[in-house]
């Protein structure tokens, strides 16, 4: 007798679903539970950075070369949980903006269940993100207020190639700076775990992302790509530049003014960024998403 947990040989596919299946695989083979997984219970080693300290918004500036240890790792500590907050609020603009796209489609579409799929790992991503965040003594970090704003309207309004390639630039900055912190020893071993899981599971949506702003942008005229180009841009630039909260550098112990001053002429974080984005920078390049207003944005925000 059959298993009744055997999948029916399913007599057509389309492309779109073939892509959807490989994910669904790929996530029943590897996946993970954060609840199980991280190791909540053991206390805060301050003995370890929260980032790479490469990645601090100071390293490398006249201040940092003040600091002490125990500052540098604590503002890094300060740093990541920061970036959780804004992975946080990120991820949930991306959980409405697909439940939106999925509305009302077939259920049995294999790209349908992919996409309730992804929503599952993120709604997985912010809890472990918030209790992460939490074990490293900071508060709840949020984006300024304007950014919130521009959030919900943004994930309202936007559609189609704009919502998932937006989606892609949030993920792809966060897993370059994420696969540096997981192998980093002077990370502290709950936060690399945290990053670990974070990009063996977005690997996957960000295939699925890629996957979509090729599919949607192939019959798309000039003037929606001028559009969607500026959109994703202005995106791009509010996610990247709400990574890092002003007030870490005052619950760091640390002169907030002069901390902020210095980071925004840090040079080397400048660097750090666009290095971190060559490889998205040549896929929007060849969806001819990098139009001339889209530019100035993607200057502005360091990542170009």
């Amino acid at each position: 007798m059959a298993s009744s947990t055997t999948r029916p040989e399913i007599p057509h596919s389309t492309e779109e679903d073939g892509v959807a299946r490989r994910l669904l695989d790929s996530s029943a083979t590897l996946s993970y539970d954060p609840q199980t997984e991280v190791d909540w219970d053991t206390p805060l080693d301050k003995d370890f950075h929260g980032t790479s300290p490469e990645w601090s918004t100071l390293f490398g500036t006249a201040y940092w070369a003040e600091l002490t240890d125990a500052q540098r790792k604590e503002l890094t500590r300060q740093e990541a949980a920061s970036v959780a907050g804004t992975g946080i609020w990120f991820e949930l603009i991306l959980q409405q903006m697909i439940l939106r796209d999925v509305y009302a489609k077939d259920p049995s579409q294999e790209t349908v269940q992919w996409a309730l799929t992804e929503i599952a790992d993120e709604c997985r991503h912010s809890i472990m993100f918030a209790r992460g965040a939490k074990k490293l003594g900071a508060p709840a970090y949020q984006p300024r207020r304007v950014a919130r704003e521009l959030g919900r309207a943004f994930k309202t309004l936007a559609f189609g190639e704009a919502a998932y390639a937006a989606i892609l630039v949030a993920e792809e900055v966060l897993d370059v700076m994420q696969r540096d912190w997981m192998r980093d020893q002077r990370v502290v071993p709950f936060v690399r775990t945290i990053n670990n899981i974070h990009v063996v599971e977005e690997s996957r949506h960000m295939k699925f992302a890629r996957d979509e702003t090729r599919k949607r942008l192939a019959k798309a005229g000039w003037l929606r790509r001028q559009i969607n180009a500026f959109v994703i841009a202005v995106a791009s630039y509010v996610i990247v530049t709400s990574m890092v909260h002003r007030k870490v550098y005052a619950n760091a112990g640390l002169d907030e003014q002069r901390a902020i001053a210095e980071a925004r002429a840090n040079e080397h974080h400048k660097s750090m960024l666009r290095s971190s984005c060559a490889g998205l920078m040549e896929f929007l390049a060849s969806a001819r998403l990098l139009t001339r207003p889209a530019l100035a944005f993607y200057k502005r925000a360091h990542l170009i």
